[in-house]
C-alpha cells in the first residue's frame, strides 16, 4: 500500500532541489567530473518523469556507474567527499530517479558493492545534519523498488533500522513519522521483516510506546496492568487520540505492525509475551477512531490469532474480544476488507470459546500473568468442582503460575494479590491434604507477608486463605 511522503521529508527536498549548485565549481575542486555533471545535467533538465525515465531507462549502466560507482570509476558520493551541499543533492535526486525510473534499483544493485558509498554517510554527519536522512529514504526506496534480499541488503538492513529506530524514539512526531513510514517501505517481505524482529527491542518497542501513548497508557512495567483493569485515559480530540499521538502517526505505525503480522507463526508469541499485543489491540479497537485503523487493528488480530490459536485465543477471550467484535458488528461500517477480517475472527474466536469450559478460562487467565474478578473466583461451586483438578493439571502448573504472580509487587493493580489469595484459600479449603504443596512453591510464605499490606482488600483475602490453613493444620493435630 503506497503512503504519502512525510511533511517532514518533502518539505527538506523541496528546499534542496531550489538550491543553487555551483557545478563548475565542483567540477574544478575535483567534488565531480564533466562525466557525472553532464549525466546530472541531462536529469535535472528534465523536469517530466516521462523525459527522466527515458534519458535514464536508455544509459542505465551510466547512471549505476555514477551513483554506485565501479569498473574503476568513482561514484559521485565518493568524489563529493565532504560538499555537504553536494551530498544532499544527489541523494535527493536519486529518490526522484528511482520515483520516477524504478528499474534503476535493479541496475544499481547489480553492482557487487552497491551501499559501500553510502552507509558510512549514517555515521559522518550529527543528528541535526538532514544527510542521513536523506540516505534512509534512498536506501529504502532503493530496496522497495528492488524487492532485494541479497547479502549486501542484508548486511545493510541493521544499520538503516538502528538509525530509523532512534528517529521514530524522537520527540518530533516529523520525525517519527518519517521513520515508521521508512520502516513500512522496508518491510516488503519476509527477509526484512525477519530482521526487523531480530532487533524488536531497537524498532518494535519504540512503536509499541507510541501506540500505549495514544492508548492512554505508560511504558512502565505497569502498563498491562492499566489495560487489564481499565485505568486508562480514552479522551481524544480531533486529529489527535491520548498522548498528543497524531492520526497519521497511529495508521501508520498499525500498517507497518500489519506488515510485521505476516510472520506471526514464528513471531506472534513471543510478540505478545513481550509487548501484551493482543491485550494492547484489544483496547485501540474500542477507541479506533476511523474505518482504516480500524481495518488494520482487526487484520494484524486476525494474523495473530489465526497462526497462534492455542497461546493466543485464550488471551483474547480474557481480553473481551468477543464482546467487543459483537459491538462492531452493531455498527454501520461499509470498508469490504474490515468487514471480512471482523467475520473471520468472530467465526475464529466463536469456534474456540463453543467448546471451553469454566475451568479452561480459569486456567487461560491465571497464565495469562493478570488475574480480575472473573465470575470463577467467586463461585463456590466452580471450587468444588475443579480445586483437585486445578492443582493436578500439568504437574502443579498453576500454583506455581500463582506463586509468580504474587512474587510481583502489582502497585498499580493491588486487587490482582488479593485475587490470588482469595484463589490459595479457596484450593486449601476445597483439598487441604495439598498444602504442603502449596507450601513448597512459596504460597504461604507470600500470604503471611501480604497480611502487613497496607491495602484492605489484600490483608482480608490474606486473612482469610491464612485461616483455612491454620484451621486444617489444627484439625490434623
Amino acid at each position: 500500500m503506497s503512503l504519502d511522503p512525510p511533511t517532514y521529508l518533502a518539505s527538506l527536498q523541496s528546499n534542496i532541489r531550489q538550491r543553487p549548485i555551483p557545478w563548475d565549481g565542483a567540477v574544478r575542486a575535483g567534488s565531480l567530473t564533466e562525466d557525472q555533471l553532464s549525466k546530472i545535467r541531462a536529469v535535472d533538465k528534465a523536469k517530466k518523469p516521462e523525459q527522466r525515465k527515458e534519458i535514464v531507462t536508455a544509459d542505465l549502466d551510466g547512471y549505476r556507474l555514477l551513483f554506485v560507482g565501479g569498473n574503476g570509476s568513482p561514484s559521485v558520493l565518493e568524489k563529493a567527499g565532504k560538499n555537504a551541499n553536494l551530498v544532499q543533492y544527489i541523494l535527493v535526486l536519486l529518490a526522484d530517479l528511482l520515483d520516477a525510473v524504478p528499474s534503476l534499483a535493479k541496475a544499481l544493485l547489480k553492482s557487487p558493492e552497491p551501499y559501500q558509498h553510502f552507509l558510512p554517510l549514517f555515521r559522518a554527519h550529527s543528528n541535526e545534519d538532514p544527510i542521513p536522512l536523506l540516505t534512509a529514504h534512498a536506501l529504502s526506496n532503493l530496496m522497495a523498488l528492488a524487492q532485494d534480499d541479497s547479502r549486501a541488503t542484508v548486511l545493510s538492513l541493521p544499520l538503516i533500522f538502528t538509525y530509523l529506530s532512534g528517529l521514530a524514539q524522537s520527540s518530533d512526531a516529523g520525525l517519527q513519522d518519517f521513520a515508521v513510514q521508512e520502516y513500512s517501505s522496508l518491510l516488503f517481505g519476509h527477509v526484512p521483516r525477519e530482521h526487523f524482529w531480530k532487533q524488536h527491542t531497537e524498532t518494535v518497542a519504540p512503536l509499541v510506546s507510541i501506540l500505549r501513548a495514544a492508548a492512554g497508557v505508560g511504558n512502565g512495567g505497569d502498563s498491562s496492568a492499566s489495560l487489564w483493569s481499565g485505568t486508562t485515559s480514552m479522551r481524544g480530540f480531533e486529529g489527535s487520540l491520548s498522548g498528543g499521538v497524531g492520526l497519521q502517526l497511529l495508521y501508520h505505525v498499525l500498517m507497518v505492525l500489519w506488515q510485521l503480522s505476516f510472520e506471526s507463526e514464528e513471531i506472534g508469541d513471543e510478540l505478545n509475551d513481550e509487548y501484551d499485543i493482543i491485550l494492547l489491540y484489544t483496547h485501540l479497537l474500542r477507541l479506533s477512531p476511523k474505518e482504516k485503523t480500524t481495518r488494520l487493528i482487526l487484520s494484524t488480530l486476525y494474523h495473530l490469532l489465526e497462526k497462534n490459536q492455542k497461546t493466543l485465543l485464550p488471551t483474547a477471550v480474557l481480553a473481551r474480544l468477543p464482546a467487543l467484535l459483537e459491538n462492531l458488528s452493531g455498527r454501520h461500517l461499509t470498508d469490504p476488507d474490515l468487514l471480512e477480517d471482523l467475520q473471520s475472527l468472530k467465526e475464529l474466536l466463536d469456534e474456540y470459546t463453543k467448546t471451553k469450559t469454566t475451568f479452561d478460562e480459569y486456567v487461560a487467565e491465571v497464565q495469562s500473568g493478570h488475574l480480575r474478578w472473573s465470575p470463577p473466583h467467586r463461585s463456590t461451586v466452580f471450587w468444588a468442582e475443579n480445586a483437585r483438578k486445578i492443582l493436578e493439571y500439568q504437574n502443579g502448573e498453576v500454583p506455581r503460575k500463582l506463586a509468580e504472580i504474587m512474587q510481583k509487587p502489582w502497585d498499580n493493580d493491588k486487587q490482582v494479590l488479593a485475587i490470588a489469595c482469595n484463589d490459595i484459600g479457596c484450593l486449601v479449603k476445597e483439598v487441604p491434604e495439598k498444602r504442603s504443596q502449596l507450601e513448597k512453591v512459596g504460597l504461604k510464605r507470600r500470604i503471611m507477608e501480604l497480611m502487613a499490606s497496607d491495602d484492605e482488600n489484600i490483608r482480608w483475602e490474606s486473612l482469610r486463605a491464612l485461616g483455612g490453613w491454620l484451621k486444617y493444620s489444627f484439625e490434623s493435630n
